[in-house]
């Protein structure tokens, strides 16, 4: 079909054996469906009009709806998902992941949001169970950051009844050219800000949690950010939220530590 349309690509869209054609005004409409059913006809092929839509402001193309300038996933495909099942075999978390990947476009970091479920398909087995623990949000929750010279890299975790620490997401950003020029503080503050603004559905104003940063002067951040405005403006902003800075050694604050120089 590509190839008997071919010319026709500013207006048309073909697809296998589908054919979406888009015009910006009416003339121009009736205009291209002349040419691409001539097209057809000087084939010698047919088109059956029970399948057929014209004249529509919005059509379901590919998953998706299409139309006035807007693209959004089609509600039956969207429910599709939310009816997954729990998956319980990685073959079924593949299953999911293709299906929720497909519209990754409208998810907006849906790399990390689907961190732990990638994590599983990790191994030499391409089969096999899983085992889910059910999510505990008692327990918690640690925010570790870390700032480079080029951009910040931000863990999400908590510890289980055993005291072990566990990863429930990763984050990464690169700074701008104006964050470049932060001085060292400001910069390692500007991680703490972003990944307590992204991650707020976590941990909310009202549960406390732990902030752990390998930079020393930050552990006063809530109580003293001193004369700096910017680190004063920042400082107020967290105050609705209920943390306490640690201070983590660089040298056993790796991963966050990683992310933050991811190019």
């Amino acid at each position: 079909m590509a190839e008997l349309l071919q010319g026709c690509e500013k207006f048309v869209l073909p697809y296998l054996d589908d054919v979406a054609i888009f015009s910006e005004n009416w003339d121009d409409h009736i205009s291209h469906i002349d040419k691409v059913l001539e097209r057809i006809q000087n084939a010698r092929l047919t088109i059956k009009p029970a399948k057929c839509k014209f004249a529509q402001d919005s059509v379901k193309y590919l998953g998706h709806v299409v139309g006035l300038g807007k693209r959004s996933p089609a509600q039956l495909k969207v429910q599709t998902i939310l009816d997954f099942p729990v998956p319980r075999t990685k073959t079924q978390v593949r299953a999911f992941l293709g299906i929720a990947g497909y519209y990754r476009q409208y998810i907006p970091m849906f790399s990390s949001l689907a961190a732990p479920l990638t994590e599983q398909l990790k191994g030499k087995s391409k089969k096999g169970y899983i085992d889910w623990t059910s999510e505990n949000v008692k327990n918690q929750y640690i925010l570790q950051t870390d700032a480079s010279d080029t951009g910040i890299g931000i863990v999400l975790a908590q510890r289980n009844d055993r005291g072990e620490e566990h990863p429930i997401l990763y984050l990464s950003k690169k700074f701008s050219d104006a964050e470049k020029v932060y001085c060292t503080t400001e910069k390692e503050c500007a991680a703490i800000v972003y990944a307590v603004k992204k991650l707020n559905c976590y941990p909310d104003g009202q549960q406390k949690f732990i902030i752990q940063t390998d930079h020393n002067p930050l552990v006063w951040l809530k109580t003293n950010a001193g004369t700096n405005p910017r680190l004063m403006r920042w400082s107020l902003a967290l105050q609705p939220f209920n943390f306490e800075v640690i201070h983590k050694p660089g040298r056993s604050h790796a991963n966050a530590d990683a992310l933050s120089r991811i190019d």
